[in-house]
């Protein structure tokens, strides 16, 4: 069988499946599930085109590491056929541990157990059935390999991840402002001292790429009324878990009724050899069909919220330079309280939270920029572009959801 296969992709044209090793990562049901799963979660409310998947995504990914791997081989640094293969490998399969509406399900069903931690899970499971075809794309994922640059590729503020989610986001929500330039910016990459470095005529690029980033967070990624229906939605799975541990049969499929009624940690995936099938059993078609499912259900709460999520009646929510107190959210809370909503359920009604945009973690993960002397520059050292500077500030905004137009009334 012809495993080489061509991938038409309307953001990058033409994506190759170079390998068998990937063909068969693309083929297996893991990374079929993520067609299943959207990329931008509830950003449909918001902006219609946003029906892209994770899949859609993480073959963009592929795509531009090997266009990353050619850029530097022509730069002369070498790069064996084993570690080309495996660095796309690892790419491919960075979102598998991805679970319904991403972070979402990770704060409610899988409280503490970060999406990259089960994505190693599933690396693992994978490389055991593959007879350890993934143990050099394992190395490169967890940044044990000796290479570390590959690391950088797969996860860093310049790695494939985010080149392809800036550009794939942007063009499916039409926010232009996210277009980034992935081919420029991949000719820049170079290596210095093992690491990924960019050229100095790239400079441009890097800051372009970084702006691009801080205005999908706030105009995308962060949006007011996306994260209006993401809090309802977490209320939504918050009520259904309280009714499923206290023995309320909810409808539901059987993997997701599993993660309502009960609570895992990560060792759970090693003790429970059949948890790991049950979570690859779950995507955004199990929440919403529980989702439609329980507009009828008797329980107010989580009829009400439901309706109101499917009907796109939406909590108004507003923004604060901090955290709201007692003469904001008294006056909403005696609101609520006049419309029926009983004290031990306001929490459901009235959601509070705070955002962070950060363009640019100088500290934490620097850019570095290889001049034309060969000194190594941090990117907001090396541009006379004074924003830069400005984009490793962290801006904080808190806000506070709350359903305006709510009634319990009989």
């Amino acid at each position: 069988m012809n495993k080489r296969k061509i991938i038409n992709d309307p953001v990058y044209g033409f994506i190759s499946i170079s390998s068998d090793l990937l063909y068969d990562l693309v083929d297996h049901p893991y990374f079929q599930r993520l067609r299943r799963i959207k990329q931008l979660g509830l950003a449909d409310i918001v902006y219609p085109g946003a029906l892209h998947t994770r899949f859609h995504h993480a073959l963009g990914a592929m795509h531009l590491m090997s266009q990353a791997l050619k850029a530097l081989q022509e730069k002369g640094h070498m790069i064996w056929e084993p570690e080309l293969e495996a660095a796309q490998a690892a790419i491919l399969l960075h979102d598998l541990g991805h679970g319904p509406f991403s972070h979402v399900l990770e704060s409610v069903l899988l409280t503490g157990v970060a999406h990259e931690s089960i994505t190693l899970v599933m690396m693992k499971d994978l490389n055991r059935q593959m007879n350890g075809r993934l143990d050099i794309a394992i190395q490169m994922f967890e940044g044990t390999y000796p290479r570390r640059f590959f690391h950088q590729m797969i996860s860093s503020q310049l790695d494939m991840d985010r080149m392809d989610y800036l550009n794939r986001d942007s063009f499916y929500t039409g926010v232009i402002e996210g277009s980034i330039g992935a081919d420029r910016l991949i000719k820049m990459l170079d290596i210095s001292k093992d690491q990924l470095v960019v050229e100095e005529k790239g400079l441009l690029s890097i800051e372009n790429f970084l702006h691009a980033r801080r205005l999908m967070y706030w105009q995308v990624y962060l949006h007011k009324t996306l994260l209006s229906a993401q809090a309802m939605l977490t209320q939504i799975l918050h009520r259904a878990r309280e009714l499923s541990v206290a023995g309320e049969k909810l409808f539901a499929t059987p993997d997701f009724a599993r993660f309502l009624q009960n609570e895992y940690s990560l060792s759970d995936f090693d003790t429970q050899p059949d948890l790991l099938r049950a979570f690859n059993g779950l995507d955004d078609n199990d929440v919403w069909a529980s989702v439609k499912g329980w507009k009828s259900h008797p329980d107010p709460v989580l009829s009400t919220l439901c309706e109101m999520l499917l009907n796109r009646n939406l909590f108004k929510i507003s923004f604060y330079s901090a955290p709201p107190g007692e003469e904001i959210l008294a006056p909403l809370r005696n609101r609520l309280l006049d419309n029926g909503i009983a004290e031990n359920q306001l929490s459901y009604f009235m959601v509070t939270g705070e955002t962070t945009n950060w363009a640019y973690a100088k500290e934490q993960d620097p850019i570095r920029v290889k001049m034309k002397n060969g000194n190594l520059l941090d990117i907001a050292d090396a541009s006379d572009i004074p924003t830069i500077e400005a984009l490793t500030k962290i801006v904080r905004k808190y806000y506070v959801c709350w359903g305006k137009n709510v009634s319990l009334r009989g």
